[in-house]
């Protein structure tokens, strides 16, 4: 006879296992397994997904040999099916040229250019095994923006787009102010609720195809696609105001009382400009802009 054992799993184990056996639907998706966005998922959400090098496409592959439009993905009933647009490099399923439409299976490969994709089917384990370890690698666990190297190869790549075809870019990055006494006063778990708290307010008040990202312990950075600097400066305006108007209540430790804390933030932005070819460059621009929002009283807004 078999013995019976008992298995003990963390919560995030069990969440997956959840998320595997769960009724509701899950969108049928491509993973990028080579070039510089390697490991990004595009979910196939609506009828069409298309592929290309143009900011317009669902699944934007900034590469050598991808065409503007080069393939799209559409959903037919059950099936997903793969239809080059005319490319001028063809698209290749499985390294065979497509000559026509062709349904995929789970695993299938795709080739656009120099990029392979990876499809995975609504039901597909290995694609929520993967979307766990993506995240583990790219979300800072504790705030839920992304991580600093994430923000740099973003930022990076929106560089080379810039550079390409001159449209604006701009960064903010954020500090909160006087951090430390949060801490020192409340405790850390107070300290990081007021992380969590102020990037979610971040989060909240940015645009979706901006990316927020963790740089350091208490600051944060935004990447600003298509923005010039007035609109930049605006936007980061709206985000002092959302993250000062939260609210923080504190027990005061070894008092029978609770204290109530309003966490301010200081802001540099900065726009790129022609002579800047890497991200760092950029992000150091809008790092001496935040030193003088801190320096001039902090709470406030520098460019």
């Amino acid at each position: 006879m078999w013995e019976t054992s008992t298995i003990h799993l963390q919560q995030g184990s069990a969440t997956l296992l959840q998320a595997i056996h769960g009724t509701g639907p899950r969108d049928a998706c491509v993973i990028v397994y080579s070039g510089a966005d390697i490991g990004r998922r595009y979910a196939i959400e609506g009828p069409c997904m298309v592929i290309g090098r143009t900011h317009e496409a669902d699944a934007r592959l900034d590469s050598p040999g991808i065409s503007r439009r080069h393939a799209e993905l559409r959903q037919h009933g059950e099936q997903v099916l793969l239809r080059d647009l005319g490319s001028a490099n063809g698209t290749f399923l499985n390294e065979v040229r497509l000559e026509a439409a062709a349904a995929l299976k789970d695993g299938d490969l795709i080739r656009v250019g120099d990029v392979i994709l990876k499809f995975y089917g609504r039901h597909s384990l290995d694609a929520l095994l993967h979307d766990r370890i993506y995240r583990m690698a790219t979300v800072d666990e504790g705030t839920g923006v992304h991580t600093k190297k994430y923000l740099l190869d973003a930022l990076q790549r929106e560089i080379d787009l810039a550079r390409r075809i001159g449209r604006p870019l701009a960064v903010m990055e954020l500090d909160l102010d006087h951090f430390k006494s949060v801490n020192d006063r409340y405790g850390h778990n107070a300290g990081d609720e007021v992380l969590r708290l102020a990037a979610a307010a971040v989060k909240d008040t940015v645009r979706g195809t901006d990316v927020v990202g963790r740089v350091g312990g208490e600051e944060f950075a935004v990447v600003l696609p298509a923005t010039e600097l007035r609109a930049a400066v605006d936007l980061a305006e709206r985000v002092r105001v959302a993250v000062a108007a939260r609210e923080h209540e504190f027990k005061v430790p070894g008092e029978d009382r609770v204290e109530t804390r309003h966490q301010t933030v200081s802001i540099g932005v900065a726009r790129w400009s022609a002579e800047m070819t890497q991200a760092r460059e950029l992000l150091g621009a809008a790092d001496a802009m935040l030193y003088a929002a801190k320096h001039g009283g902090r709470d406030r807004v520098a460019s």
